[in-house]
């Protein structure tokens, strides 16, 4: 039930995301208030996701879920009126009323990320959920731009809006449906919110393998993922083309990030999840490199799928990592961090790459986002293997050491 109300409602949020970014554009031609849009969706989730994965924590996760598809169902018919009423004078109201959304979004995704293994009996299986939970998550991103094109095309505005606002009553539907156990008891509401953020800090900083996924998410989410921010730039300027070809393009990347997240999961119990991160990584850069190379449209959407395809391990394989290897007590807070670095890089990413396009184009800037995807893959790869060999070595002095013992 989770999975196909969430289903519905995230087709309609990628209408949504498709739609505000051709508006937006095609309003003001500007680059920069294309990434300051993205800017506002992202930033404030960022600010607010700290405090939203302390209440993941304290309390019941379900009823938070629930109230926040609620609030965004609101957002959701709010932006519909704005575009309808002030249309072409719609842009701040649209940038205004995206920061609201990321405001309930820092609430909403660690809540949501966190309630996923709540809703797994089986454990050993969580690999799988969230690979299926991204496999959702990505069918939605392949059909919602390629729907959201056409209305764009053949109606209106606000009806890609409208259709958004619409697709939030199966999410919550679904919800008031599921029956869950007991949930687990919670942070101790006595704490101040400093020391659990705190020990949530503590425990990430004590902790090698979630420490260094989350500095390589963050350092590929400020440098190498806000590539998707100039895609209505190279659908309307380098393509020549219509809000239809930036929704191909967009559900292209869909396309390639599916194929990406039924890949991963079907892998198999104890599959190396790093080495599956640095090898796609890999990928994502090659794809990006050709992509930005090519003027021919069905070429570069072969690339930009090859592109996707590499990418979508970079959220999914190490959310999954800091899933597997957070207890509970910690889950909503490390993951709260986990999306602030997300968050917080994307959006800063979003208005760096959006400024460095307008004076080197963004066939140049996606191109040198793909060498430093090169660089950055190479460097993970390299502490990788560190990590393994010192692990080998700690495993011999223990087997010295207990040889030593027997003969004693």
């Amino acid at each position: 039930m989770f999975f196909m109300g969430q289903s519905v409602s995230l087709m309609g949020t990628w209408m949504q995301k498709t739609a505000v970014s051709w508006v937006v554009y095609s309003l003001t031609q500007s680059k920069f208030m294309l990434g300051l849009s993205v800017f506002a969706t992202l930033f404030p989730t960022a600010l607010v996701s700290l405090y939203g994965g302390i209440v993941a924590d304290r309390y019941n996760r379900y009823k938070i879920l629930l109230a926040t598809q609620i609030v965004s169902f609101l957002q959701a018919v709010s932006l519909t009126l704005a575009v309808l009423f002030f249309k072409e004078y719609a842009v701040w109201e649209i940038i205004i009323l995206s920061a609201v959304l990321g405001v309930i979004n820092g609430f909403d995704m660690p809540v949501r990320q966190s309630l996923i293994r709540d809703l797994i009996i089986n454990k050993d299986n969580l690999p799988n959920a969230l690979a299926l939970n991204s496999s959702m998550v990505n069918l939605s991103k392949l059909v919602g731009p390629a729907i959201a094109g056409f209305v764009l095309e053949k109606y209106s505005n606000e009806a890609c809006f409208g259709i958004n606002a619409l697709s939030f009553i199966p999410v919550i539907v679904s919800l008031l449906m599921i029956r869950l156990p007991k949930p687990e008891l919670m942070t101790k509401k006595e704490k101040s919110l400093k020391k659990e953020f705190t020990e949530a800090l503590i425990y990430i900083k004590n902790t090698p393998v979630v420490s260094s996924v989350l500095i390589f998410a963050g350092i590929m989410s400020l440098l190498v993922l806000p590539f998707s921010t100039l895609t209505p730039v190279f659908a309307k300027d380098i393509f020549n083309g219509t809000a239809a070809t930036l929704g191909i393009m967009d559900g292209v990347i869909g396309l390639g990030a599916l194929i990406s997240a039924l890949y991963l999961a079907s892998l198999k119990a104890g599959t190396d999840l790093n080495k599956v991160l640095a090898t796609n990584t890999f990928i994502f850069a090659i794809g990006l490199i050709l992509f930005s190379q090519t003027n021919f449209y069905p070429l570069a959407l072969l690339f930009v799928a090859v592109g996707a395809f590499g990418m979508m391990p970079v959220r999914t394989i190490s959310n999954t990592i800091v899933q597997i290897n957070v207890p509970n007590q910690f889950r909503g807070r490390v993951i709260s961090i986990y999306l602030m670095v997300l968050t917080t890089m994307l959006p800063i990413g979003s208005l760096i790459i959006s400024a460095v396009s307008h004076y080197i184009g963004v066939q140049k800037t996606v191109l040198a986002e793909g060498i430093v995807a090169v660089i950055i893959a190479a460097l993970y790869s390299r502490y990788l293997k560190k990590e393994k060999l010192k692990k080998e070595q700690q495993s011999y002095l223990e087997r010295q050491r207990e040889e030593v013992l027997i003969q004693a």
